[in-house]
């Protein structure tokens, strides 16, 4: 065995023994304590703060999104056709003859934009010309 072997099987010998417990004294020290608070802090942005930022995001682009014709549906559950349209604010008609104002941050969903679509998928432009040409 040569010297330099043996001193370092001696350097080595008092922190193998010291250290036993291995990943325990990692986590027991201020080190480890740091990586556990880092991990629950990564954990919570990934499940909850940036969820509700991607909800808010496309809350937002809904929201400007919005034209004439719209139907959408309230925060309060009223839902109603869009009539008009301003900066902060749209008037949707509730009922026939009756327009409200209604904060555009109010709007829950937009269920349709424009048309609405066909009620019966078969019913679409070329399955129509199809019955119209055998006809």
């Amino acid at each position: 065995m040569s010297l330099a072997f043996a001193l370092v099987l001696a350097a080595a010998a008092p922190v193998a023994a010291a250290g036993d417990n291995g990943i325990q004294d990692f986590f027991a020290g201020p080190a480890g304590s740091f990586m556990l608070m880092g991990g629950m802090l990564l954990f919570a942005y990934l499940l909850l703060i940036r969820p509700a930022q991607q909800r808010q995001r496309d809350h937002v682009s809904m929201v400007k999104a919005v034209k004439r014709g719209d139907t959408v549906v309230m925060s309060n559950g009223m839902i109603g056709k869009v009539v008009r349209v301003e900066e902060e604010e749209v008037g949707v008609e509730i009922a026939q003859n009756v327009t409200v104002k209604v904060l555009k941050d109010m709007l829950h969903q937009v269920r349709a934009r424009g048309e609405p679509a066909p009620a019966n998928a078969n019913t679409s432009p070329k399955s129509r010309a199809a019955k119209d040409a055998k006809s």
